[in-house]
């Protein structure tokens, strides 16, 4: 779905000790979850509420407008931003003036590239999701090194795609190995699940060093694992990605947006990690 050219730098290596901390240094944004963590009780490690006036923007920051299908409406204007009963609006609106900026529709979205990054452990995310026709709301995460090269080969982990008026979820993995190699279904690289129309639910995953577990409402839903003896390309989920939460509108896949329909928004109550 997405294409993204991500940015070097990478973690040296894995921390053998009990409790989760992150790197030092200038990497201290990084999460990395110590070696027999996941056999213990999760433990919150980052969170955010969202009960400020303003972004936290120590955790945040607004996704700039891109290329890609999904990014060509992304804005900062104020007006695809909304923060208010310890909640965030992420709006998808018509173009106010066009004499401005050209585009049709603008967009709000948030990242925590180079703020927030974690490897390994679980994470949810509470979020309302208003429909329309060419509503693309999405919850995913990149990788925030540039291990293995250029995107797709580092891996793309959609936690929630939601299209238009549906009456259910996407939730996939992307990588060199599934768009490439197009090994799609060796193992199934995406599965849906039935979500609570108009109504808050809770997204997430529970991220492990073989196997990634799609989850909603706090059921499972998807697994994609790890398989010994396929192409390594595979697995490039062992290093810390970071989180994109988004209002998108339009692209290939949702098709045209209904100008009508609009203004749209995501409404997001919190997120919590946990390792």
């Amino acid at each position: 779905m997405k294409y993204l050219l991500l940015f070097p730098a990478l973690l040296a290596g894995l921390s053998a000790c009990t409790t989760t901390r992150p790197a030092t240094g200038v990497q201290q944004h990084l999460y990395i979850q110590p070696d027999g963590r996941s056999q213990q009780s999760w433990k919150l490690i980052w969170e955010d509420n969202f009960n400020g006036s303003t972004l936290d923007t120590s955790k945040w920051t607004r996704i700039p407008r891109n290329n890609a299908d999904w990014g060509k409406h992304m804005t900062s204007d104020d007006r695809c931003y909304d923060l208010k009963d310890g909640k965030l609006y992420l709006r998808g609106i018509n173009t106010p003036d066009t004499a401005k900026d050209p585009r049709p529709f603008l967009t709000g979205g948030i990242y925590s590239k180079g703020k927030f990054a974690f490897q390994y452990g679980k994470i949810e995310i509470r979020a309302k999701l208003e429909c329309a026709q060419g509503a693309w709301p999405a919850i995913w995460m990149l990788a925030e090194n540039n291990k293995y090269g250029a995107y797709p080969r580092n891996g793309e982990i959609d936690i929630m795609e939601h299209l238009n008026y549906d009456s259910i979820i996407y939730q996939t993995t992307h990588s060199y190995y599934t768009l490439d190699l197009k090994q799609t279904t060796k193992p199934p690289h995406s599965g849906t699940a039935a979500l609570r129309n108009g109504e808050f639910n809770v997204f997430g995953i529970s991220w492990y060093p073989d196997k990634i577990v799609f989850l909603l409402n706090g059921k499972e839903t998807f697994t994609y694992p790890r398989v010994e003896g396929a192409d390594p390309s595979q697995w490039p989920y062992d290093q810390p990605f970071y989180l994109l939460i988004d209002q998108q509108l339009g692209g290939n896949w949702v098709g045209k947006v209904n100008p009508e329909d609009l203004p749209v928004q995501m409404i997001v109550d919190w997120v919590k990690v946990y390792q």
